[in-house]
């Protein structure tokens, strides 16, 4: 297979580097300004640490990572893109006047070699919905292992994500309960394909009736691939007397440097284009203030796509009256 045949991967593969290859998704991503001015802080605030060094840009786009690290006095930014984009970045580059600075290679990085044994820096914007979805972070780490330096950096280096409690009943009536009667009719049986498939949002912070915990932390320097398929334990405390009616997952992200810049995805923060997962419950939990909602969540690449994510959700609350509500249920991120 050549380093550019689309062809020659699997059909998931095709789909996911295709789904690249379009302007819309690009154009989101940098007016995207949580997302991008988080990158460039992180490059611009810390120039000691790209002065004169080699940089890999894994998953390029249009560019704007590999430009961002020239003015931060990169040496040289080796930028790998396997979708048609890479074509505009090109074109971007030299309009721009960085094509001296700047090299850019299409090709799954998996599958191509480096003009270079090893790279200083490696800077990737990998991070899907609930963080993990589409496994770009496999590449990362691919790339870590093969081509960084000992000591190298890694743009962001550290991760974690954190889950909360919603009210959100009218949404869920649109989203969920709509099927109970569709002009009249019983279309029931969507109810369980719309609860299982996770909706991505962006939710008021007014929304948030549970203090949130964060179940997921990890360093991209050490972490390994396997280390991404994980169950880890949660709890919640009730803020108010409120319904509950489903679970948000949100991430931030914290990027190296003696001036740290953090990239929030919270719905107290900024926008960004990843807003939050919302995990709808298949019951309401009536909770009332100081009220505790102790879980585990548990999430895998799917088997038959690792670029998507199998999770689940268990939980139960000791209510003040001693009774206990248990709950679970399973998600599929397509």
């Amino acid at each position: 297979m050549s380093a550019t045949d689309k062809s020659a991967l699997p059909f998931t593969e095709q789909h996911y580097f295709s789904s690249y290859d379009h302007f819309g998704i690009h154009e989101e991503m940098l007016k995207d300004t949580n997302r991008t001015l988080s990158y460039r802080s992180a490059m611009l605030k810390n120039r000691d640490a790209f002065k004169d060094k080699i940089v890999l840009d894994v998953g390029c786009g249009t560019g704007i990572l590999s430009m961002f690290a020239v003015k931060a006095g990169a040496k040289h930014v080796y930028s790998v893109d396997m979708s048609n984009i890479i074509d505009k970045a090109k074109e971007i580059i030299t309009l721009n006047g960085f094509e001296d600075k700047i090299t850019l290679i299409q090709g799954k990085l998996e599958d191509i070699e480096l003009p270079v044994k090893n790279v200083d820096i490696i800077v990737s914007e990998w991070m899907g919905y609930f963080l993990l979805y589409e496994s770009m972070l496999d590449t990362v780490l691919y790339a870590r292992d093969k081509y960084l330096v000992e000591g190298g950096l890694i743009l962001p280096d550290k991760c974690s994500m954190y889950i909360a409690g919603i009210e959100d009943g009218e949404y869920k009536d649109e989203k969920i309960n709509y099927w109970q009667d569709v002009y009249g009719f019983d279309y029931s049986p969507f109810i369980e394909v719309a609860m299982a498939e996770p909706l991505v949002d962006t939710v008021d912070n007014n929304s948030l009736i549970t203090s949130s915990y964060k179940f997921f932390e990890f360093d991209i320097n050490t972490v390994k691939k396997e280390d991404l398929a994980f169950t880890r334990e949660f709890e919640l405390k009730a803020l108010t007397n409120e319904l509950c009616h489903a679970y948000i997952v949100w991430f931030d992200c914290e990027f190296p440097g003696n001036e740290k810049v953090f990239l929030k995805t919270g719905p107290m923060s900024q926008y960004s284009h990843w807003k939050q997962t919302v995990f709808y419950m298949d019951k309401v939990l009536d909770l009332k203030q100081d009220e505790k909602i102790k879980g585990k969540i548990s999430a895998r690449p799917n088997a038959k796509n690792p670029r998507e994510i199998d999770i689940e959700i268990d939980w139960d609350v000791q209510t003040k009256d001693s009774r206990k509500v248990v709950g679970k249920y399973n998600y599929f991120m397509r």
